[in-house]
């Protein structure tokens, strides 16, 4: 594995979770949606308004992937926002890596941070959100343990654009060997 370290992020790392968020969505979703929606979700400035203010309310927990002295990914997780949740279940509102650091062991570095913050706020099983057609996140995520809940398929409406999302569940504690 690189020399990728994770660790709370800083107001100051609002501009680079941004590039790295826009950076990712426009390369998963190109050929899921249509070029002009994906032009909508560009905009490296409104997505930076929005985790400068996650970070500085802690709203969700913001953790970012560094490698060197670049930000390479980012995590943002806390409880679950879902209606009728248990307060013991937490959720990764997102999970980010840059393009170019695909297949790198970020995601797993970040899913780890992830994991233990949960566990620490007291919570016993996690939750995420992700998108039908989005295959490379889907694998992610059962690769880190998390199964489908069919019956929780639902349209979203994500930078105005409609998709379809499932969510995903695994224990906090379940052991899963994951290949970097």
């Amino acid at each position: 594995m690189s020399s990728i370290q994770v660790r709370p992020a800083t107001l100051r790392d609002a501009k680079a979770i941004a590039q790295v968020h826009t950076a990712a969505a426009m390369e998963a979703y190109r050929g899921l949606v249509p070029d002009e929606q994906l032009k909508s979700m560009s905009s490296v400035e409104k997505r930076q308004a929005y985790w400068r203010e996650a970070i500085e309310y802690c709203e969700p927990q913001v953790q970012v992937a560094v490698d060197g002295d670049r930000i390479v990914g980012f995590v943002g997780f806390d409880r679950s926002r879902d209606e009728k949740s248990r307060p013991t279940t937490g959720e990764i509102w997102a999970i980010y890596a840059a393009p170019t650091h695909w297949n790198q062991g970020v995601g797993l570095a970040l899913w780890d941070a992830a994991r233990d913050g949960l566990q620490e706020e007291g919570c016993t099983t996690v939750t995420a959100w992700v998108p039908l057609r989005n295959e490379r996140a889907l694998r992610f995520h059962e690769l880190a343990g998390f199964k489908r809940e069919m019956t929780t398929a639902k349209t979203a409406v994500v930078g105005g654009m409609k998709i379809e999302e499932v969510r995903l569940k695994r224990p906090i504690n379940q052991q899963v060997a994951l290949a970097a």
